[in-house]
């Protein structure tokens, strides 16, 4: 079963850290073991595959979960909440390619070398003119490789359909988020409330979402859209230094 990052306390890459098992109701912990022989001689029912470790106390304030593990749902059950958020829909994207646009009418086009930049408006497009003009805001951080993968090229082909319509979507590199200490998860976030969190296979399919409004995941998930969003390079921008270096 997956990992997945929590947070830590940790400013240099090491312990403390917690961690999520992905498709249970589990926590990982990571901290110093607990050595000293007179605190393990008070602990009760220890089984022998047992171990315990220390973390500072608002590791766990901060970070760890405070409700029962969400249940995956269709994406299509979140339909609802880009219409009805209030201020902002922000997504990151963190997977190197998706399934959904290898199997759009968009990818052939692209592998054939045409330009998809300009293409005409679908429901989603119209959908991000009518909330926008209503003051919301639509704004993504997409992680990218270098190179870029097929995928990512094809978004960033792309890119320009959906800020005409409204969209603000930036770049940051892998190196980037890992420095930062960054989540790989992909996630909606909504009105610095509601996570909508995506669950891929090895193929890069959407299963669906985790749904939370968690107060621990949604602070994480702000945090990281906060990082993100002050390091990430707009798209014009990203798409010159890209051109740039070919």
């Amino acid at each position: 079963m997956a990992l997945r990052f929590l947070g830590t306390t940790s400013d240099d890459g090491d312990c403390p850290t917690l961690y999520e098992i992905e498709g249970t109701d589990q926590i990982l912990v990571q901290g110093e073991r607990e050595t000293d022989p007179t605190h393990l001689a008070r602990l009760w029912d220890v089984k022998e595959s047992e171990s315990f470790v220390r973390v500072p106390r608002n590791l766990l304030s901060r970070y760890a979960p405070q409700s029962d593990a969400p249940e995956l749902q269709p994406f299509a059950s979140i339909s609802s909440l880009f219409r009805d958020f209030r201020h902002t829909a922000w997504r990151l994207e963190t997977r190197r390619g998706y399934a959904s646009d290898r199997t759009s009418p968009k990818w052939a086009r692209f592998l054939a070398g045409e330009d998809i930049a300009g293409e005409p408006d679908n429901s989603w497009r119209e959908s991000v003119r009518a909330q926008t003009a209503l003051g919301k805001r639509f704004e993504r951080v997409r992680v990218v490789d270098q190179p870029l993968s097929q995928g990512q090229e094809f978004l960033l082909a792309s890119a320009p359909s959906n800020i005409a319509a409204g969209e603000d979507i930036r770049h940051l590199t892998r190196v980037q988020t890992q420095q930062l200490r960054l989540p790989d998860d992909d996630f909606w976030l909504f009105d610095s409330k509601v996570l909508a969190r995506f669950a891929f296979d090895d193929d890069d399919t959407t299963l669906g979402v985790y749904v939370t409004e968690d107060p621990a995941e949604v602070l994480s998930a702000c945090q990281a859209r906060d990082t993100a969003w002050h390091h990430a390079v707009r798209t014009e921008e990203f798409a010159r230094r890209v051109r740039s270096t070919v």
